[in-house]
């Protein structure tokens, strides 16, 4: 009866770790480093790709050659935030890279100048068009005391659109690993996106390589900024 008990509970707990995700290859920015249940999350555009020249490719000459620029197109699986149907969104980042020779080389997409993130940022989202290639995307940040970071994105392994989704990790004790606000600074919370870099599976990095990025979003926490009063005195001088 015992082991009958046990195991009915066992169940029920696993269906309620379930219960918490809608999606198994999705992080659940509800629970990434809640430790209350004082949140505010709001998923919010950091990037569309809509202006020319606010995005730059970089590789080592050593390695080959890359190009950048805007190109007419939408994912037709992506719908829009909700109150910002009407926001202009008729471009993709198209980046092509010709490559010298095959071997071990990256290559990187970077904004002309870091994007801020209000709030608490716990997942950060974008759409690729990864011509079914095997390499490997990372996203660059930089946390709350200009500390650089990269986090891992996924494989460009697939045909066609497909939304790349990353949970940002909490800090564990407020001193290490990515720090987004702190108690002894007034500074408003935020992280800052600095761009992307594809490492190439050294077996494919050879000819012509095509990469289109759309839509960087994040889904991040105002709950601070939201409830802060409005005769409150900013930290910040």
């Amino acid at each position: 009866m015992k082991k009958l008990l046990t195991a009915v509970l066992a169940l029920t707990v696993s269906g309620l770790v379930f219960a918490q995700t809608s999606s198994l290859s999705e992080p659940d920015p509800t629970i990434i480093g809640a430790d209350s249940a004082k949140q505010a999350l709001r998923e919010i555009s950091v990037d569309r790709f809509e202006i020319e020249g606010s995005w730059n490719s970089h590789i080592s000459p050593d390695y080959g050659v890359i190009a950048s620029r805007l190109f007419d197109g939408s994912p037709a699986m992506k719908e829009p935030l909700k109150g910002e149907e009407e926001a202009e969104d008729t471009k993709v980042l198209g980046v092509k890279v010709e490559f010298f020779r095959r071997g071990v080389n990256s290559f990187y997409i970077k904004s002309a100048r870091p994007i801020p993130i209000e709030g608490v940022t716990k997942t950060i989202s974008v759409w690729c068009a990864g011509r079914n290639m095997n390499h490997e995307i990372y996203i660059l940040v930089q946390d709350y005391f200009g500390n650089n970071f990269e986090l891992y994105l996924g494989n460009l392994g697939f045909s066609g659109w497909k939304k790349l989704t990353v949970a940002v990790p909490p800090t564990p004790d407020g001193e290490h690993g990515i720090i987004q606000q702190s108690a002894y600074n007034g500074v408003k919370p935020g992280l800052r996106i600095l761009g992307f870099r594809i490492d190439c599976n050294p077996m494919l990095a050879r000819g012509q390589y095509y990469v289109y990025f759309d839509d960087l979003r994040a889904v991040t926490d105002l709950y601070d900024l939201e409830n802060r009063d409005e005769d409150d005195i900013m930290d910040d001088w």
